[in-house]
């Protein structure tokens, strides 16, 4: 059974090297993957107004993060990739005029190989991008045509050289498993590459199928085979040992980096650090409240050209933040404050909420560690279910 420690073990929650952040979301894609879900326009007709827009909301929620320093820049989408030198230094110039950071620790753009070629790294660089997450997915050709991916194989390994040899060695390289196509022999091997190459920071995916996708519809009308949870599983166990073995560390449930490359904006997302999203359907939170963008492109423009940008807004409960600490704890290294928990459940449900505890750590799926309590390998197999029982 776990017990209280008979000492305590001081821990904060929010690191030190992680500030608030800024996160943009380029709605645009050459192609449609079949299995995304994110919020994305294969047409780039208005590109350019879009990018004015995005520079508009800047301005517009300029006040939201209540003047604490910016640490990080995340271009996200859709595929920034897309942009211009010209376009992301447009953006880069106005974070530097409306928000003044201090310092900049980390510049990441969401690259796709078919983007990437030696003129466009420097386009990035000049630009003052310091970090790709290069989204390869898979090296074997047959794998990227079942996603409907833009790029092909020689351009997934192509990519990663050229940014290694044009000078941006601070990459991440995204891969998918747990689909029908990939053989635990073609898993190994796309691990394997990437290990060689030292690439500092993987993130892996399992396959899902998400609601009104092609995936979903190719899976619902008999033309692909639908996905198998316990090859997905298999696939997952095998890659959190072999990193493991290879010397990066597990920090967060899909993401491995060597020693000092934990994805810094990322973090901020794990450690409810405040962080603002600008762009179509881009999320935002200040420690009180979530905010999130209309999620379509000339909603979002008309709005933003009115001075009345289209969003949701939602205040948090002390047990909606409760709840989400248990969620994002359990997802990082670092786990739950197993002390300070409990005295923030509602004295009524402690006993509940214990005995639940005790019954993932007899199944060995939990365990305590100096105050912290964390996922055994076993137990990040079922993150969600685990988090969600857990929730008061």
């Amino acid at each position: 059974m776990i017990v209280n420690p008979c000492k305590e073990t001081t821990f904060t929650a929010k690191p030190h090297w992680v500030m608030a952040g800024i996160y943009f979301h380029i709605p645009f894609c050459r192609k449609a993957c079949h299995y995304c879900n994110f919020h994305f326009s294969t047409s780039l007709k208005y590109k350019n107004e879009m990018i004015e827009a995005i520079l508009h909301e800047v301005e517009l929620r300029k006040e939201f993060l209540n003047g604490e320093d910016i640490s990080t820049v995340y271009f996200g989408g859709g595929t920034p990739s897309i942009l211009s030198e010209k376009e992301i230094r447009k953006i880069m110039d106005k974070v530097q005029a409306v928000f003044k950071p201090s310092k900049l620790v980390e510049v990441t753009l969401e690259a796709n190989p078919d983007d990437i070629t030696k003129e466009k790294i420097k386009e990035f660089k000049n630009a003052g991008v310091d970090r790709l997450s290069i989204g390869v997915q898979s090296f074997f050709e047959e794998d990227l045509l079942y996603m409907n991916r833009s790029h092909n194989a020689t351009q997934a390994e192509y990519a990663i050289k050229l940014a290694q040899d044009g000078g941006i060695e601070n990459l991440s390289v995204d891969l998918i498993f747990g689909f029908p196509l990939l053989s635990n022999e073609k898993w190994k091997s796309n691990l394997k590459s990437l290990v060689q190459w030292q690439v500092p920071h993987i993130s892996t995916y399992a396959m899902t199928i998400e609601a009104k996708t092609a995936l979903e519809n190719l899976i619902a009308k008999g033309k692909l085979p639908n996905i198998d949870a316990e090859i997905s599983a298999l696939q997952y166990e095998y890659v959190m040992q072999y990193l493991e073995d290879n010397g990066y560390e597990h920090y967060e449930i899909s993401s491995f980096g060597l020693q000092g490359k934990r994805a810094v904006h990322n973090s901020s997302y794990w450690t409810a650090t405040p962080y603002l999203g600008i762009g179509p359907s881009a999320h935002s939170f200040d420690g009180v409240q979530r905010q999130w963008n209309v999620s379509n492109n000339m909603k979002y423009m008309h709005a933003i050209e009115r001075h009345t940008p289209d969003r949701e807004v939602e205040i948090l409960t002390e047990i909606q933040k409760l709840n989400e600490r248990i969620m994002i704890g359990l997802r990082t290294k670092d786990g739950i404050a197993w002390l300070e928990m409990q005295t923030q459940i509602p004295a009524s449900l402690v006993a509940k909420w214990l005995s639940i505890v005790e019954k993932y750590e007899k199944n060995g799926m939990l365990y305590l560690e100096l105050n912290r309590l964390k996922l055994t390998k076993k137990g990040k197999l079922y993150a969600d279910g685990i988090a969600s029982e857990l929730f008061v």
